[in-house]
């Protein structure tokens, strides 16, 4: 299994380890309730150094990102980030992905530059879709193994750091990043990007520079009595559902498309071609068989991945992507397809356990 640069660091903080996506990461080092709510009030840190990270730049780069993303990268300017889906030929998600309009300091030859931001089950993957359609000339290089992430989620997060850089994170605008001094470190990129919905910042830096960020953080916390708590993949897990974000493998995947997972938002259909834009214009224009949904449950069992969704009559409609007893609202809620007729707020149905079927309505999302 890989390591990130901290692994050492949250095994000497107790922290229960498990495999992730080829790396050895923490799930909790306190309990995932105690991580999930200190996010949700207070600020809690997260290693993600394993996500992967492509820099696209030079003649072809825009347009290498405009063919195989499915949002409109030509929206973006320096300083701007935007989330985005690299569809296939068939309507389903090779993978969900953030890209970064890089500065000037990073361009060749006046061309735009970019940071593709890639899950980390995904990297060789990803790397290979899109080496495959790089027809435009483009530079591609991969700062994977070179680039650490962490991010710093919660209420409190901006006033925890705002005295750790020089970069004015207080009118920093969701989906927007500088580069410049954290901690006495240079050359970091901090993005008000999240995956929490709890708001913050992400920090991408080299991997040298993440233990002495992470340290500065706790030495912050403590001298503004801040609690700020390590937090592992498992509140990660449970805050991001709460808000109704998609998690790649759970709730997409590449037989999954981007309309029917309700990301019609990032799926820009008047704009240039794009691979697999055919298709979904195809699916869109014929109508959808089924959608992504956000439940809850009228009982105390928790969903879980792969439970398939009954109606009235026993008939299956449909399959859990993702499931948990939410934290902060005390009650079992889910995501999962359903035929279209059950798709609208206030339908009911029944997840199957297998021994048990348990009632279930469909919700608005985001759940919090």
């Amino acid at each position: 299994m890989k390591k990130t640069i901290l692994t050492d660091k949250h095994i000497s903080l107790g922290a229960k380890m498990t495999d992730f996506a080829g790396y050895r990461m923490p799930i909790s080092y306190t309990s995932l309730k105690e991580e999930h709510h200190n996010v949700r009030n207070e600020v809690g840190v997260f290693d993600v150094s394993h996500m992967g990270e492509f820099i696209i730049r030079g003649k072809g780069a825009t347009e290498l990102i405009q063919h195989v993303t499915s949002n409109d990268v030509h929206k973006l300017s320096v300083g701007k980030a935007q989330y985005s889906c690299l569809p296939n030929e068939t309507g389903g998600i090779v993978d969900d992905l953030l890209i970064y309009c890089l500065p000037e300091s990073m361009r060749m030859d006046g061309a735009a530059a970019y940071m593709l931001v890639v899950n980390a089950s995904n990297i060789e993957k990803d790397w290979d879709w899109i080496s495959s359609h790089n027809h435009f000339g483009a530079e591609m290089i991969n700062i994977s193994e070179q680039t650490g992430l962490l991010a710093v989620q919660g209420p409190k997060a901006i006033a925890l750091i705002r005295e750790l850089t020089e970069v004015d994170v207080e009118n920093l605008r969701y989906y927007t990043f500088e580069k410049g001094t954290f901690a006495g470190q240079d050359n970091v990129l901090v993005s008000a990007t999240g995956y929490t919905g709890a708001g913050g910042i992400e920090l991408y830096a080299r991997n040298e520079q993440l233990l002495p960020i992470w340290n500065a953080l706790f030495e912050a916390a403590q001298q503004q009595n801040i609690h700020l708590l390590p937090t592992g993949l498992g509140a990660r897990d449970t805050l991001r559902l709460e808000k109704g974000y998609c998690l790649y493998g759970n709730d997409i995947d590449d037989y999954t498309s981007p309309l029917e997972a309700g990301l019609g938002w990032i799926t820009k259909l008047k704009t240039d071609d794009f691979v697999g834009k055919e298709f979904l214009l195809k699916q869109k224009e014929a109508g959808l068989e089924r959608r992504l949904v956000g439940f809850k449950i009228h009982d105390r069992r928790v969903p879980r991945q792969g439970y398939t969704i009954e109606n009235e009559a026993g008939e299956i409609i449909g399959q859990v992507t993702s499931g948990t007893l939410s934290p902060s609202l005390s009650i079992p809620i889910g995501m999962g397809y359903v035929e279209i007729a059950y798709k609208d707020v206030g339908s009911r149905f029944f997840v199957s356990t297998g021994r048990k079927r348990i009632a279930a309505e469909v919700v608005k999302m985001p759940f919090l």
